[in-house]
């Protein structure tokens, strides 16, 4: 599985003690350590009031600015031949904001052989289940009956630079709802008539 880290401009403050500081002796020293310790935990708690939680089953995102950032190591999905993401890894940012989302999707240690390749990626259903392609199901769609387009999908076809990198953004006027979901990479580059991309190489984990 993947890492989640909900992005937050939060970083706790701390404060070094150093050994041999004589204890305060007067009210006031007490009453400054008091209202310091007071500032620091306000802090905190207009921090943790900032973090918004999980999207709800059924109702998408946050609708109010909610990111979210994956990091996982790609997994495998064709284990009987070598292929250029073998021992590379991709980072997601969703980010929800009333109504719409925002995919950034960054994959790095490519091997550089595949440089100038266009691949397909698109957001699935599915979990990423290393060797079993399968898993992860159809494309996530927002409509229903599904919609085959960049509308009602998330594709985030990219091509592959010379340092073995790639990076991809889309923007969808949907939230997708919580999951066990998965990126997955595609062999070929998205046919715009019917969504395919060709195998599955390579997915991460999108899970929240």
């Amino acid at each position: 599985m993947g890492t989640f880290v909900p992005d937050t401009p939060f970083r706790a403050a701390h404060r070094t003690t150093h050994q041999g500081t004589p204890r305060a002796s007067s009210g006031a020293a007490r009453r400054r350590l008091a209202a310091g310790v007071a500032a620091l935990a306000a802090t905190a708690a207009a921090a943790g009031a900032a973090t918004v939680g999980p999207a709800q089953a059924g109702q998408g995102g946050g609708g109010d600015g909610t990111t979210l950032v994956f990091q996982s190591p790609l997994s495998d999905l064709q284990t009987a031949t070598t292929e250029p993401f073998e021992g590379a890894s991709a980072t997601l940012r969703l980010t929800m904001d009333g109504g719409e989302s925002t995919f950034v999707l960054k994959v790095a240690g490519i091997d550089r052989s595949a440089a100038g390749t266009h691949y397909g990626a698109h957001l699935h259903t599915g979990p990423c289940t290393p060797g079993d392609g399968a898993a992860a199901g159809p494309h996530y769609n927002s409509a229903s009956p599904p919609v085959i387009d960049e509308e009602h999908e998330v594709w985030l076809d990219f091509e592959v630079t010379g340092r073995g990198s790639a990076r991809a953004v889309a923007d969808v006027p949907f939230e997708p709802v919580h999951g066990a979901r998965s990126v997955v990479i595609h062999a070929e580059e998205t046919d715009p008539a019917t969504g395919l991309a060709g195998a599955r190489l390579a997915c991460m984990p999108v899970v929240w």
